[in-house]
C-alpha cells in the first residue's frame, strides 16, 4: 500500500530533522546515508526512498540549511523593530541584518560552521556550486535593496552603485565570519561588532 501523503510528508520532515542534527554534530564531512539512518534509528534502505545516492542527500542538506538559515532567530533585527515600533531606517536595518549573520552567539556560530563546511561540498560539484552561487546572489539582492534605500534617504553618501556596495558588504561580512570561526579568541563578538560598525561608517561617510 502506498503511504498516505500526510505520512510521506511527516516522514520527510523526520528525515530533514535528522539531516540537520547530523550536520550540526558532524558537518558535511560526516553526512552519510548511514549516519542519517542511525540518527533516525532506521535502515539505510528506508532512506533510499528519499535519497538514491549521496549527492541527493547533500542537495537536500543544502536545502535544509537554507531553510534553517532563513527561519533562524534574528535578535538584532527583532530588537531594532521592537525599539522603533515602526519601520526601521534602512541603514540601521542593514546593520541589524549583518549582525545577525555574524557568529556572535553559540547558535549562530554553529550555523555558520555548517555554512562554511558546505562550501567545499558545493565547489566539488558544478551544479551544487551554481545553486550555492544563486543563494548568495539572492542575499546580495536583499542587501542591495537596503543599501539603495539608505542612499536615497541620505544615510549613506557613497556614490558607488548599490549593487557594487552590496557585493563589498557581503564579502566583508563573509570574511569576518571565517576569521571569527578560525580564531574566536581574536575575534570575540565585541570585536566583530566594532569591525562591522567601522566598515559601515566608512561607507556612510564616503
Amino acid at each position: 500500500m502506498t503511504p498516505a501523503r500526510g505520512d510521506h510528508d511527516a516522514r520527510r520532515t523526520d528525515v530533514s530533522e535528522a539531516v540537520w542534527r547530523v550536520l550540526a554534530e558532524r558537518g558535511f564531512g560526516g553526512l552519510t546515508l548511514r549516519a542519517v539512518a542511525a540518527e533516525m534509528k532506521a535502515t539505510t534502505g528506508l532512506l533510499t526512498h528519499y535519497f538514491p545516492n549521496k549527492r541527493a542527500l547533500v542537495t537536500h542538506a543544502l536545502e535544509v540549511l537554507e531553510r534553517r538559515s532563513e527561519g533562524r532567530p534574528r535578535p538584532a533585527v527583532a530588537a531594532l523593530e521592537a525599539a522603533d515600533g515602526a519601520e526601521a531606517p534602512a541603514l540601521e536595518l542593514l546593520r541589524a541584518v549583518l549582525l545577525d549573520t555574524l557568529p556572535l552567539t553559540p547558535e549562530s556560530r554553529g550555523g555558520n560552521r555548517i555554512w562554511v563546511g558546505s562550501w567545499d561540498v558545493a565547489l566539488a560539484d558544478p551544479e551544487l556550486a551554481a545553486e550555492h552561487a544563486a543563494r548568495y546572489r539572492r542575499s546580495r539582492e536583499r542587501l542591495t535593496a537596503l543599501i539603495a534605500d539608505a542612499q536615497q534617504a541620505g544615510a549613506m553618501t557613497s556614490a558607488r552603485p548599490a549593487e557594487e556596495l552590496a557585493a563589498s558588504v557581503q564579502s566583508h561580512v563573509l570574511g569576518l565570519v571565517v576569521q571569527a570561526l578560525l580564531a574566536p579568541q581574536d575575534f570575540p563578538p565585541e570585536r566583530q561588532t566594532a569591525l562591522l560598525d567601522a566598515y559601515l561608517e566608512s561607507l556612510r561617510t564616503a
